[in-house]
């Protein structure tokens, strides 16, 4: 398609109108780390490390980021093994309602946080109180694989779709075991899928907020919620943008590492 020299320019303004939009005020986020006033001046009078330090020693951050880093990897185990059941059962057989399920699947992600965490509220003081089960870090990690399974089933079933299931029908011919079919055929080529939607659940899970303050008890604080809580407390100021800077590094890797795989299985299904 042509374009005129004009419209090249305007194209171009306009990515980079919606590029600086998206990362100047995470840049900000990373300079006001290493102001040295507790306000967030502009221009910073100088940078200094001294509240990467204090976020360090900061027994606080310490603890939530330690259970974030459970919920995150609960809820990515819960959504590998439901996530990947649910795609085999959609993309490998056909039945009364696969439609039906797929779209009960993926409808977690698609509603509000709000309404999805008051209903997982509701549902855990109905069923779990009256076994003795309070809220807290078991239905944060719950409440985050509701939408954790979406990632995986869509990486897992997408996949399933572009591989014949003819290698593993030769496998069975051969005598082999459906387990050990599955081990030495199927999932090599669902590996990468796999942990791209490992990744993805992981990140989706260490940064949620919503869901987390309707599910989480009293004494369970992950690491947004932390941030959200001391974002008001002008002496904690400093240290929240250290730990926003450090959640904003750390989650680069888990989606850069996703990217890299989603398109390494494209690429290898095509040929």
């Amino acid at each position: 398609m042509y374009l005129s020299r004009r419209a090249r320019i305007a194209l171009r303004a306009a990515a980079c109108a919606g590029f600086a939009l998206l990362y100047v005020p995470l840049l900000l986020v990373l300079v006001n780390s290493l102001n040295p006033d507790r306000s967030a001046s502009w221009p910073p009078p100088g940078l200094t490390t001294r509240w990467w330090t204090a976020a360090w020693h900061s027994s606080g951050a310490r603890q939530a980021l330690w259970v974030s880093v459970r919920a995150g990897l609960g809820a990515t185990a819960i959504a590998l093994v439901l996530g990947t059941l649910i795609a085999f059962a959609v993309a490998r057989h056909r039945f009364f309602g696969s439609g039906a399920l797929s779209f009960a699947v993926v409808l977690p992600i698609a509603l509000p946080g709000i309404v999805t965490g008051i209903a997982l509220n509701s549902a855990f003081s109905t069923v779990l109180a009256p076994l003795g089960i309070g809220l807290g870090l078991f239905t944060v990690v719950v409440g985050h694989a509701t939408f954790c399974v979406v990632v995986v089933f869509n990486n897992v079933v997408a996949r399933l779709r572009r591989t014949s299931g003819s290698c593993e029908e030769a496998a069975a011919d051969l005598g082999a075991h459906p387990l050990r079919a599955f081990a030495d055929v199927t999932f090599p080529l669902l590996r990468s899928a796999l942990l791209a939607g490992a990744l993805l659940s992981f990140a989706l899970s260490f940064d949620e907020i919503v869901v987390t303050t309707f599910t989480a008890g009293p004494g369970v604080e992950t690491l947004p919620v932390w941030i959200y809580g001391n974002m008001t407390r002008p002496r904690q100021a400093p240290v929240v943008n250290v730990v926003a800077a450090v959640l904003v590094l750390l989650s680069v890797v888990p989606i850069h590492l996703a990217q890299r795989l989603s398109s390494d299985t494209a690429t290898t299904s095509r040929v």
